[in-house]
């Protein structure tokens, strides 16, 4: 079976409802909540209901802000370990549309207090800062004018640096995301033979021309690491539809081993964002566990 034999004709899942609106109290003081926002680090557009956001503390942990040199260009990123002796597996966090935000390096802090050397870079460093825009159509615009194969080589340099650090092991590489980043866990995937393997949490499978001419449909026979995806069964972005062609595709490809899917039936996308509205808690610790178990499973560990 040829790809193009493979069920297409995805909508652009960014086209979910919740990203393009803003909480009332955003509506009601627009400049005050913009600036509020922007001086707690977290995107201005994914509409963030702070007092519900997880702030998980860097104690215990060597943890900040860098830059990590490469020839593509030098790369601004984040980074948690726990402090101390011994290397730790490194797990790739890949962020949504809106980039290197306070909610990834949260992120981060997470997996490290996991275990883990957890380490994002900012994908759309050479766009702009994406997370303080205010209007979602440019985030869009900016996040689209990402190609893949630069992308790759950040992640490539990323891992790189990671490896090099006294704390990191990058032998037993994992690589998680969520939404755009979601999409880029099923990509590099493809891409690299260096991951053991991969968490996408809500990643579309389709393409978003130009920049990204495929998406992870077409690349369903390329898997060389096993990708667990975590869906909900309410994303209107990306319904269960979706999630049934991709499990055709590697099928087809004889790949369904490279491969676990677990759907939340009532969960919307950004089910794991707890800035957000979307948050929902019980499947995001749920999709937390499987999510480990996964890595562990398969040598990230």
């Amino acid at each position: 079976m040829k790809r193009e034999d493979l069920p297409g004709g995805f909508p652009n899942p960014l086209d979910d409802p919740h990203f393009h609106s803003l909480v009332p109290e955003a509506r009601l003081n627009r400049r005050g909540f913009i600036a509020g926002v922007i001086a707690a680090g977290f995107a201005v557009t994914a509409a963030p209901v702070l007092s519900q956001a997880i702030k998980t503390s860097a104690d215990g942990l060597e943890a900040g802000d860098m830059m990590i040199p490469s020839g593509n260009g030098t790369i601004p990123a984040y980074y948690a370990v726990p402090k101390g002796k011994g290397k730790r597996p490194v797990v790739v966090v890949v962020a949504e549309i809106w980039g290197l935000h306070e909610h990834i390096k949260d992120v981060c802090r997470r997996l490290a207090h996991m275990g883990y050397f957890a380490i994002a870079n900012e994908p759309y460093f050479r766009i702009g800062e994406l997370w303080k825009l205010t209007e979602i159509k440019d985030v869009l615009a900016g996040a689209n004018k990402l190609n893949d194969d630069v992308a790759f080589l950040d992640i490539d340099a990323t891992v790189g640096w990671a490896g090099k650090h006294a704390l990191g092991n990058a032998g037993k590489l994992g690589i998680t995301g969520f939404c755009r980043g979601g999409r880029m866990v099923w990509m590099y995937s493809a891409y690299s033979k260096k991951v053991k393997a991969g968490v996408a949490w809500y990643g579309p499978f389709m393409p978003t021309p130009p920049a990204m001419p495929q998406g992870a449909l077409d690349i369903a026979d390329e898997l060389k690491a096993p990708v667990l995806g975590l869906y909900g069964g309410a994303d209107q972005g990306i319904p269960v539809a979706h999630v049934e062609r991709m499990k055709a595709a590697l099928h087809a490809f004889g790949k369904e081993k490279m491969a676990q899917f677990h759907v939340y039936p009532d969960a919307p996308h950004g089910f794991n964002a707890d800035y957000r509205p979307s948050y929902r808690k019980a499947d995001s610790e749920d999709g937390w566990k499987r999510a480990t178990a996964w890595f562990k499973k398969h040598g990230v560990a």
